[in-house]
């Protein structure tokens, strides 16, 4: 019998032993379950969120990047704005091609004519515009006749135009000039060649007068008109 007992007594010791056992082994795996659970949990989320810093490096890194990079199309864009107002001024052409340049004596070819029959009281000045670009006549011819009279002709204000003459490549403009009153008891003086300056531009044209023995000009009669760009009725009948 206590042999029986000692063996139901030292059973008993080693089944609680192996319960005591058991549950401290239970203790321990739920504790490091509970522990490497947020352990394991936390590693990914370190990892994510250090590849959210990189990203986010990264996103900054491409940003200032693309800042360089509008910066220097910003650059580019100002360059051809620059260039373009450099052509707006190489050209000026707004400013250089908004106003049309005097004619000059070289852009045009100046010929004169009889108007009219006998007696010749009128010639008719022609200016053609040679030069092959347009050009303006400034106001009247300025004619010198005589050497004996230095000064030019006067004009006569009612054949002033409206507006200014100006003339294509190869188009033509006129001023009608009067010589003489045509009267046998006139003081004339006979000219085969006289000089013709436009306002404005410079040069000197030297004219042929038309006819044989040249025109018989009245210093105290002659007057021109202004140029236009063709002879008008009224205005230019003086």
């Amino acid at each position: 019998m206590s042999t029986i007992r000692n063996r139901a007594t030292l059973l008993a010791a080693t089944t609680a032993a192996m319960l005591a056992l058991a549950l401290t082994a239970c203790g321990q795996d739920g504790t490091g379950t509970k522990t490497s659970g947020p352990d394991t949990g936390g590693a990914p989320q370190a990892a994510s969120s250090g590849t959210t810093a990189r990203n986010a490096g990264n996103a900054k890194d491409s940003g200032t990047t693309g800042g360089s990079t509008g910066a220097k199309k910003s650059t580019g864009s100002g360059s051809g704005s620059d260039a373009a107002a450099g052509s707006g001024s190489g050209t000026g052409s707004g400013k250089a091609s908004g106003s049309t340049p005097v004619c000059t004596t070289k852009d045009v070819a100046i010929s004169a004519a009889y108007q009219g029959g006998p007696p010749y009281t009128h010639i008719v000045l022609t200016a053609k515009n040679t030069s092959g670009h347009s050009c303006r006549m400034n106001g009247f011819p300025e004619i010198q006749f005589l050497e004996s009279h230095r000064e030019n002709v006067p004009a006569v204000a009612k054949s002033k135009p409206g507006a200014p003459v100006v003339l294509a490549a190869g188009a033509p403009a006129y001023a009608l000039v009067r010589l003489s009153d045509g009267g046998k008891d006139e003081d004339t003086e006979p000219v085969t060649a006289f000089s013709v300056m436009i306002q404005g531009g410079s040069g000197l044209a030297t004219v042929r007068a038309p006819g044989a023995d040249g025109i018989a000009v009245d210093s105290a009669k002659w007057a021109t008109g202004y140029w236009t760009h063709e002879l008008r009725n009224g205005a230019d009948d003086f």
